[in-house]
């Protein structure tokens, strides 16, 4: 965190009690990382960050390893190596391979490396990500695969992930 453009919360700095505690809940040995100690120089924006990022991770329907793959692809599409770094092992622990993710670094996704359902959450992920509008058949079929709800959830884990990489970049994170 050497080149991060703004000063991170150190520990013992003031914070609300119940704001660390949920955002340490989240973190693999209670560890707050490089993120969190910028979000905690406005405890308005990290404690609705932690809840909305929270829900995304722990409570939506659509599978641990869908939700990680449009993590790493929209990290790949938005130069964010550190969003990369957190969401790799997640991604490998879920189920996903190393050669996937190799695919996921690639500009175009190349083909036969993703089954069905990852290619249409790739497409969603790319098409929103590069150029935020989405057609309408690439919708159309997400609901086909997945539903209404794992639909909704998808886009919105791309929405909440290009919010996560963009705070990262512009930061220096």
């Amino acid at each position: 965190m050497s080149n991060v453009r703004i000063t991170p919360w150190q520990d013992g700095d003031p914070a609300p009690a119940k704001l660390l505690q949920g955002m340490q809940a989240r973190r693999p040995n209670r560890e707050l990382i490089g993120i969190d100690r910028v979000l905690l120089k406005s405890f308005p924006l990290a404690t609705g960050w932690n809840e909305l990022l929270r829900r995304v991770r722990a409570e939506f329907s659509l599978e641990l390893q869908h939700l990680e793959l449009i993590m790493l692809r929209v990290a790949v599409l938005n130069g964010a190596e550190f969003e990369w770094r957190v969401h790799h092992p997640v991604y490998l622990s879920a189920g996903g391979t190393q050669e996937k993710c190799n695919a996921l670094r690639c500009h175009a996704i190349p083909p036969g490396q993703f089954d069905e359902n990852e290619r249409a959450l790739l497409v969603l992920t790319d098409q929103s990500t590069r150029r935020v509008e989405v057609d309408a058949g690439v919708i159309d079929e997400l609901k086909r695969l997945f539903g209404e709800t794992k639909t909704v959830e998808a886009v919105a884990t791309v929405a909440a992930y290009n919010m996560v990489s963009r705070f990262l970049v512009a930061l220096a994170i």
